[in-house]
């Protein structure tokens, strides 16, 4: 029988958005293949956390506390995750497919000779088999992976799978300590900064990407107001980033950010595949551009065929008026 466990990224003790998803998506698995699901949370007070999954329906939860684990370090972390699967017999694993989960999956794959399925979109069980569907060819095809390996991974990609709440419950603790020394810290995280007035793109719900439609720098003012208007993360295309005007963190496609909100607008970007791979999977794609061929056509739900400096300042004051209300 297989037993299924869910890696559960956090930050400062507290739980992030894609921990609840991969942990939702984790009990759902588990109830088609009518086997265990547990969580695992590593940190400096992991049992913080333990009662919060609770909430999504997980029965047992594994803590992994020390007080060197406050910040992320991938040597460590794959030491422990690593060894939890051995010692508990873990054959199905998940993970969100965050930055840190990009570096740890790999990690843990490789010390457990597991396959690995990364930036998954979807997951079934056919035949008690468990199938991944993922995008390949920088977002132009989709496949389905059965791995065939005795312990599998999967990376799943955020903000594509729902966090769902079930009725509460507190689930079991059970806290697991781990040798760990200096040699196991050989790489590790020294600071994290945060913006506290910006919404970090890989998490945000609604984003307002610019491209080199805008013309200059001086006129990403105008995607950062519908921004603010909407409470969405801003983003780059890769082409604006390399051009200087914004930071490498808004860079959304195959080299920056991969998103899935649940609104895209795309304010003057063609719509390269590189930029395309990075949020194809959005549930709500609007595209603004003057070019009617560009390939941002091609995928959106919505487009406005027009010049982004007489749209966009029209769209913004629409939205005000229409979110006031």
């Amino acid at each position: 029988m297989a037993k299924i466990l869910a890696f559960i990224e956090t930050r400062d003790n507290q739980i992030k958005a894609s921990g609840f998803e991969t942990v939702s998506e984790a009990v759902k698995l588990a109830k088609e293949l009518q086997c265990e699901a547990e969580a695992l949370v590593i940190g400096d007070n992991a049992v913080s956390s333990a009662n919060e999954l609770g909430k999504y329906g997980i029965s047992k939860v594994i803590a992994v506390e020390n007080q060197r684990l406050n910040k992320y370090s991938t040597t460590a972390f794959a030491k422990i995750a690593a060894e939890i699967c051995r010692q508990k017999g873990f054959d199905i694993i998940l993970l969100s497919a965050t930055a840190m989960g990009k570096d740890l999956g790999p990690r843990v794959s490789a010390k457990l000779e597991a396959g690995l399925a990364a930036d998954v979109i979807d997951l079934k069980v056919e035949n008690g088999d468990v199938i991944a569907t993922r995008p390949v060819y920088a977002g132009k095809a989709i496949i389905d992976i059965k791995i065939t390996s005795s312990i599998k991974m999967f990376s799943l990609r955020p903000n594509v799978f729902k966090a769902e709440k079930v009725e509460e419950s507190t689930p079991e603790l059970e806290k697991v300590s781990i040798e760990l020394n200096d040699t196991d810290f050989g790489v590790q995280v020294n600071e994290v900064t945060v913006s506290n007035e910006k919404i970090d793109v890989a998490e945000a719900n609604i984003i307002v990407s610019g491209g080199r439609g805008l013309k200059g720098p001086e006129n990403y003012h105008l995607v950062e107001e519908l921004a603010k208007v909407l409470g969405a993360g801003v983003g780059a295309s890769r082409a604006v980033v390399d051009a200087g005007w914004r930071p490498h963190s808004e860079q959304v496609g195959q080299t920056g950010k991969t998103v899935s909100p649940t609104l895209y607008i795309a304010v003057g970007i063609s719509g390269a595949i590189q930029h395309l791979a990075g949020m194809s999977t959005s549930k709500c794609i609007v595209a603004i551009n003057k070019d009617k061929d560009a390939p941002i056509f091609g995928i959106a739900d919505y487009g406005i065929v027009g010049d982004v400096f007489e749209i966009l300042p029209v769209l913004t004051e629409e939205f005000k008026k229409l979110l006031s209300n």
